[in-house]
Formats: structure tokens, C-alpha cells, sequence
């Protein structure tokens, strides 16, 4: 299987007006499909350069093993965040062979110990075909109705970060304060009717339809859930979205002191999350998090 790809062909220029706009920028240079990885493809004797890209694979086996793999390092990942709360907390990704089944993490395993040997596999009615120990019930019943909703939806992570949890209290979207924020510009909703565990299948179609065509939605009281094309992508924009949560925290309260937020407008908004939150940058930005569990872990979770 190939996981790199050479990036040689530059983005058409968009004309625009040379209009400034509110933070200074005049729009000049932009292009209408920018570039999710900015890097220079050549060497400055001409060599092409490869990048990491999503593996092609020659068998549909060997493309559930790198799933497992890669949602193995998610939990691993989380973990070191502090992601884990008792068996709360759940991370799926779709089978390639059986497209209307996932594998999720088993109930009670703390997500520091979770293995590839260990996911376990659920048909769309939430019965284990595959593994030992039972799933939670919420993961089910929210997870299901996403990939039924959304068939270019592969993962979804939900977990109840510390500052998730604390910015889910005020029932509002994010601000677009940062460049990072920049990559839910219109691609994040807010679930806000709470009504304790989810556990029927009817909250979990309410959640998706607040999710909507996004990659994140922020769930009242609750905690924040994520989605990609890959378990990678979902899972980065899930670690994204946990620190954005945390810039915002923070700038409000500076704010509360008398400092003024300086906006992002919604035009440099949007341009900014073509470059920064596209599927193939969600998956390449996570690669690093990947590497250090491997060396960590001297590939433990692969088993």
C-alpha cells in the first residue's frame, strides 16, 4: 500500500476585489481551492518531495486492519489527554467489508490498554458479532444514527473533556477567534436539548440533525462529538476542537476583564478553514500523534 503522494499542481488564482477588510487583510493572492497541506513539493534541485496521504489498499482486509490500528491509537492518544472518565467515552469507526457494522471499544477497558485484539464489532441494531464484552449503550445509540445519517462519515469520537464539558454549558457555537477555530467555520452545530444518558435511538437521530453536513457538534451539559472520513481525521478534530474549547474559555474570561475580542470576519473565516480543516489535512495532522504512540507503546496497541 502507498501512503505517500507527491503535491505538484498549484491551487487556480481566484480574483477578488482589493476591498480590506476588517482585520487588515486586502484579499489579494487568494485562490479558490487553497492547498489543505501548504508545503513546497520540490527541492531546490528540482527533486519532488513526497507527503503522507491516506494509504490505497490492494485488499478490503487490509484495510479494516489499518482501521483497527489507527482506532487503537486514538484511544491511546485520548488517553494521554485525559479524555478517559470511567466507561464514559466511545470512538467507532466503520468496517470496509460490512459497511453497516463498526468496531468500538469494549465497555470497561480503560482506553489506555486498549489493543486492536480487543475492539469490538456491532451490526446496525447493536448486537456484538465480533468480541468479548459488551458496548455502551450511548455509543450505540448516538454513533448508529450518525453513519446511517452520514455515509461519507467512516468514525466519530465522543468523550467528556475537561474543557468540552465546561464550553458545552453555554449552549452556543464556537467564536472564530483563532486559526484554529477557523476549522469548524461553519462545520460545527449545538445539540441543546439535554436529557441525561442517550440511550434511544430517537435522541441519537436528534444529535445527527444537529451535526448536520459538520464535523463536530457540541452537545449541551454534556461533552463534544467529532467525524471524519478516517478514525484520524475524526480523532484530530476531536483534540482541535477540545483546545479550541479551551482558547475560548479563556478568552472570555479575559474578556469578562475588559479586553476586547478581535474577530476573525466571516470571509477570511471561510477561507481559512479550506486550508486548515479539510479531510486530507484532519487525517496528515494526526499522523504525528500516531508516531509517538508507536514509539511509546513499542507498538503494543497493534496487537
Amino acid at each position: 500500500m502507498s501512503t505517500t503522494e507527491t503535491i505538484t499542481q498549484s491551487a487556480p488564482v481566484l480574483a477578488v476585489a482589493e476591498k480590506p477588510h476588517a482585520n487588515g487583510f486586502n484579499g489579494k493572492d487568494k485562490t479558490e481551492n487553497p492547498p489543505q497541506v501548504q508545503v513546497n513539493g520540490l527541492t531546490k534541485s528540482g527533486k519532488k518531495l513526497n507527503i503522507r496521504t491516506y494509504p490505497k489498499f490492494e485488499h478490503p482486509e487490509d484495510e479494516r486492519l489499518y482501521r483497527k490500528q489507527h482506532l487503537a491509537a486514538a484511544f491511546r492518544v485520548f488517553a494521554d489527554r485525559g479524555f478517559d472518565e470511567g466507561v464514559a467515552g466511545h470512538i467507532s469507526v466503520r468496517d470496509p467489508i460490512l459497511t453497516d457494522h463498526f468496531w468500538l471499544n469494549p465497555l470497561s477497558m480503560h482506553f489506555s490498554l486498549i489493543r486492536v485484539s480487543d475492539l469490538i464489532l456491532v451490526d446496525e441494531d447493536g448486537v456484538v458479532v465480533e468480541g468479548d464484552e459488551p458496548v455502551n449503550a450511548a455509543a450505540f445509540a448516538i454513533h448508529s444514527e450518525i453513519h446511517k445519517a452520514r455515509p461519507d462519515v467512516h468514525a466519530a469520537c465522543h468523550a467528556h473533556s475537561v474543557h468540552g464539558k465546561a464550553f458545552s454549558v453555554f449552549g452556543r457555537e464556537l467564536e472564530m477567534i483563532t486559526q484554529d477555530a477557523c476549522r469548524f467555520f461553519k462545520s460545527h452545530g449545538v445539540y441543546r436539548d439535554f436529557r441525561g444518558v442517550v440511550l434511544d435511538s430517537e435522541e441519537g437521530r436528534r444529535i445527527s440533525k444537529a451535526l448536520g453536513n459538520g464535523k463536530a457538534v457540541i452537545l449541551q451539559n454534556h461533552g463534544l462529538l467529532t467525524v471524519g472520513g478516517s478514525v484520524d481525521e475524526a480523532a484530530f478534530w476531536f483534540l482541535s476542537l477540545e483546545r479550541t474549547c479551551q482558547a475560548q474559555l479563556l478568552a472570555d474570561a479575559a474578556s469578562a476583564a475588559g479586553y476586547k475580542k478581535l474577530l476573525i470576519d466571516d470571509d477570511e473565516a471561510e477561507f481559512t478553514s479550506l486550508q486548515v480543516g479539510g479531510p486530507e489535512k484532519g487525517w496528515l495532522a494526526f499522523q504525528p500523534y500516531y508516531d509517538e504512540q508507536l514509539a511509546k507503546t513499542k507498538g503494543d496497541f497493534l496487537n
